[in-house]
């Protein structure tokens, strides 16, 4: 026993004196710790270049843009009263979007607007200002055209264009809008598609609001779907002007509008898809009471390709709003558009598999959108994670 005691602290001994040794060793050899920290260093990299990319989740735009917002010191949005407009539509056809610019008219209850073709003379003043909005309600397919012949009297009013988004009739046109330079905090953008037109035939004289109430948030305050939304330098005039009609207006800044018409546009491109390609007719309102499942994978696919490709995240509950506003369309017949497929469907509304597997079923089965060129479908699994930021699974 007193040998295996005197051992025992012979032991404890030995090992306190190298501990120290190696302590004192360590603290006065900096290098040995910068030899140690630079190879754990390369191996990192290492690993790091090892690792294959996913997927990136921001770009040098998004960046830009965010930079500038803050740069301009911008709080509050300046509002400019409504007054008399000019409103250009189409001088080749009678398009349906001509139904919105006659309901945007209607609400000037003044009757002061002006309807003109593209390339006529501007009036130098409306009502005694020489600055006035300019409603471009020309067809998706018109616009770049519109945009490229200017003429050069209309080029100093370019702040004042409002250009018309969203719904069946507009589309999505921020692809035109970014490569003439247009797509910008004061450019003034109007999110349609959440209001009706006036059609005497029906006895509806005019327009009426479709949004709706989908509840009660945190707050106690209502939660409202499908509203119109405006950004840029006359946002106040729009504004005032539907909500002297009764139609909700909700007016932000240009990053937050972009939110908002890419949610509608996710709304138009997966609901009318899934309904098209019934063999009964199906309304809206019905792809949202029977067919939610299928619906809710396209939309959760649509929103991972939009955080990859443009940096942009829908609003939070943009499910259940959806979902909400599809309930009020209980006669609306879900459709593909020809005509308007490249405005409904642009990228990155065209990504995932579930939504090229039921492009190419309507087309090869249903034999819809037979001109229409698309990507065939992939039946490997998505790099894409749901309900994650980014593609390696690390929160």
């Amino acid at each position: 026993m007193k040998f295996s005691f005197f051992h025992a602290v012979t032991c404890l001994a030995t090992t306190h004196t190298c501990i120290l040794q190696n302590t004192i060793a360590l603290a006065f050899s900096p290098t040995i710790i910068h030899q140690q920290h630079s190879q754990r260093s390369i191996s990192s990299r290492q690993s790091e270049t090892e690792t294959a990319l996913k997927a990136t989740w921001s770009n040098g735009q998004a960046i830009q843009e965010y930079q500038d917002f803050l740069a301009s010191g911008k709080q509050e949005i300046e509002k400019k009263p409504d007054g008399p407009s000019v409103i250009v539509i189409s001088a080749i056809s009678n398009p349906p979007i001509n139904f919105i610019a006659e309901a945007i008219a209607f609400m000037n209850d003044k009757k002061t607007d002006v309807i003109m073709r593209p390339g006529e003379p501007l009036p130098a003043e409306l009502g005694d200002q020489e600055s006035y909005p300019i409603y471009v309600a020309v067809p998706p397919n018109e616009l770049d055209d519109f945009i490229k012949t200017l003429p050069k009297e209309w080029e100093p009013r370019r702040e004042d264009f409002v250009f018309l988004s969203g719904g069946p009739r507009c589309g999505v046109i921020e692809p035109i809008l970014k490569s003439h330079g247009f797509a910008r905090d004061t450019m003034t953008q109007l999110l349609c598609g959440s209001f009706t037109t006036p059609d005497t035939s029906s006895g509806i004289h005019r327009p009426l609001d479709l949004c709706c109430k989908i509840g009660v948030d945190a707050m106690g305050e209502t939660k409202w779907a499908g509203e119109t939304a405006v950004c840029g330098k006359w946002a106040g005039a729009v504004q005032t002007r539907f909500e002297s009609h009764q139609i909700r207006c909700k007016v932000g800044f240009y990053r937050e509008w972009r939110r908002l018409m890419w949610e509608r546009a996710s709304f138009d491109a997966v609901f009318n898809l899934v309904g098209a390609v019934r063999d009964e007719p199906t309304t809206i309102k019905e792809v949202a009471m029977y067919y939610e499942p299928e619906t809710s994978d396209m939309l959760w696919q649509v929103t991972g390709n939009l955080r990859g490709m443009l940096a942009v995240t829908l609003p939070y509950g943009f499910e259940e709003r959806l979902f909400g506003f599809a309930e009020t369309f209980s006669e609306q017949q879900c459709e593909l558009s020809e005509e308007m497929f490249p405005y409904t469907f642009c990228p990155p509304l065209t990504g995932g598999n579930k939504i090229i597997e039921y492009l190419n079923y309507a087309k090869d089965v249903n034999g819809l959108i037979q001109n229409t060129a698309l990507p065939r479908f992939d039946n490997r699994p998505s790099k894409m994670r749901q309900g994650n930021l980014r593609a390696d699974g690390v929160v």
